[in-house]
């Protein structure tokens, strides 16, 4: 998960200025920190996933369903629900994300340090709490597209019945997006980040911009999986596998190219599914 650079391997021992901690040191810590986030977040979306998949979905028009995370529970409000969906929401993205997140947050602690700041660890922490902050906005945005497309399907059945024809269509774009050179220039964002300038407003910027570069980057993987359902866990492995290999490895474009060319070949598959089903 953690990937020290040759700076930090040089200087093994030596201590950081000037938090006075040594970057073996502060390097142990941070992968501590980051495993037992990712167990947490692993564990909680397990449990969430299998509490909601034991409460059914809402059959639709046109052969599909869609989960009952959508929508309130009985006697429940629609707060709640946007709620629960959020908490559900930033439990997977952490568990998906951190793998590929935690290199960038290193260096971003690195160049905290060597533009001075007095606590680089908790100018990488605020950088991922606002990371994450555009994760949540975006599962916000993702809910009410949810609910509006359950209330959309059960008011006009027509729409419902097209929707298996979209979704198709959603796949074929979403997979010559994840092969264009927009989806490379955000990839190559999202792998390297250097802190630019220090304190509280400089590592919130800097998460920001990371955030939102790494939504971008992952508009066609993100919904792939909304496509295949939100609560499936083993398309969030899928899904977050491709991820964290384009990321961390070295042909980082050729894989995201592979996986858009996979994504092509599928979107047609289910287009001509939902031909043969009109």
């Amino acid at each position: 998960m953690l990937c020290l650079s040759a700076r930090a391997q040089a200087d093994r021992g030596a201590p950081d200025i000037p938090s006075g901690v040594s970057a073996v040191d502060a390097g142990r810590m941070f992968l501590a920190v980051c495993t037992l986030l990712l167990i947490v977040s692993t564990t909680a979306t397990v449990a969430i996933c299998l509490a909601m998949a034991d409460m059914g979905e809402v059959p639709m028009a046109g052969g599909w369903s869609i989960s009952t995370a959508w929508t309130p529970l009985c006697g429940g409000s629609w707060p709640a629900a946007a709620g629960a969906f959020l908490g559900m929401w930033i439990a997977m993205m952490t568990a998906m994300m951190l793998p590929s997140l935690a290199p960038v947050l290193w260096q971003l602690r690195e160049s905290a340090v060597a533009a001075g700041a007095a606590r680089p660890g908790l100018f990488a922490s605020l950088a991922g709490l606002a990371y994450l902050l555009v994760w949540s906005g975006l599962g916000l945005a993702v809910f009410i597209g949810g609910a509006l497309l359950l209330e959309a399907g059960l008011r006009w059945p027509l729409l419902a019945r097209a929707v298996p024809f979209i979704a198709g269509l959603v796949v074929i774009a979403a997979g010559l997006f994840q092969v264009s050179r927009w989806k490379l220039a955000m990839l190559g964002h999202c792998r390297n980040a250097r802190a630019r300038g220090v304190g509280v407003m400089a590592a919130t910027g800097q998460g920001l911009r990371l955030g939102l570069a790494c939504c971008a980057s992952c508009a066609g993987l993100t919904a792939l999986l909304l496509i295949g359902g939100v609560m499936d866990l083993r398309g969030m492995a899928v899904v977050a596998l491709a991820i964290a290999a384009e990321r961390l490895a070295s042909a980082g474009a050729r894989i995201a190219r592979s996986v858009g060319a996979v994504m092509l070949g599928a979107g047609l598959v289910q287009l001509a599914q939902a031909f043969w089903q009109l």
